[in-house]
């Protein structure tokens, strides 16, 4: 995240309002904006795997 120059405000808004589509297993990808947040939801807590731009 910190090496993609993409900010904590920014991964949270792209969890809040980017588009969401499943991968297995148990794999949630938010498309934002220029970026992508890779995350797995346990327990109502998304944790962040990674963020990746999207050229």
């Amino acid at each position: 995240m910190i090496e993609r120059g993409i900010s904590e405000n920014e991964v949270e808004e792209g969890i809040r309002r980017g588009s969401k589509t499943l991968q297995k297993p148990n794999k949630i990808l938010f498309n934002y904006k220029y970026y992508t947040i890779i995350s797995k939801k346990i327990n109502d807590i998304y944790y962040i795997i990674t963020v990746k731009l999207r050229w």
